[in-house]
């Protein structure tokens, strides 16, 4: 393994990016991703609900969540970011990442306050609002992609495979309560009571 590739399994500091082999990042992306992801689902059936009002609400909130979420996963992916040496195929794709997802942050920041200040939750959410959603939803997409390739193609975070192996080592399986398991013993011979 070289020198490059076992400096980006290690975190930069362990209490803000989490200890090694179990990076905060990839728990924190869940927050906008689900969000915005679902804020699209409401967006688009808004046209379809009765009272669509609702709906409206629910995706200008969840889409607010998302960007507090994209946010604080951002910084932790910045710590990650800080391991990856610079000039590398993986500091490319990394910095890609954090480029698409910084402008699906602003993207979606903006997308919260055009919705906030002209709109009062009385109809379907406005058309071009539901397009600019579905491109940031696509964008997140290729972002996710480019995320996952950091993760199992280069490993950046993941911990070493001698470190996984442990994972796979196999022991015999005892019960810890209950009755003992006992093996057979072979019968007792007789004893004769003859003299």
């Amino acid at each position: 393994m070289t020198t490059g590739m076992r400096q980006a399994k290690r975190p930069l500091s362990a209490l803000l990016a989490g200890p090694y082999g179990h990076p905060y990042h990839p728990m924190l992306v869940t927050v906008p991703i689900g969000a915005w992801v679902l804020s699209l689902g409401f967006d688009v059936a808004s046209h379809f609900a009765s009272r669509p009002a609702f709906l409206a609400m629910g995706s200008e909130s969840l889409i607010a969540a998302g960007v507090i979420g994209a946010v604080a996963a951002g910084l932790v992916g910045f710590l990650d970011l800080a391991v990856i040496p610079v000039g590398t195929p993986a500091f490319r794709t990394a910095c890609t990442h954090m480029f698409i997802n910084v402008t699906l942050t602003v993207a979606y920041g903006a997308n919260f306050a055009w919705r906030y200040h002209t709109w009062a939750h009385t109809g379907p959410v406005d058309p071009g609002m539901i397009a600019l959603s579905a491109a940031c939803v696509a964008a997140l997409g290729v972002s996710g992609y480019l995320g996952g390739k950091l993760t199992y193609r280069y490993g950046v975070r993941v911990a070493a495979e001698a470190n996984q192996a442990d994972g796979y080592l196999t022991t015999e399986w005892r019960p810890t309560s209950g009755p003992r398991a006992t093996t057979p013993r072979a019968p007792r011979a007789r004893r004769s009571h003859r003299a």
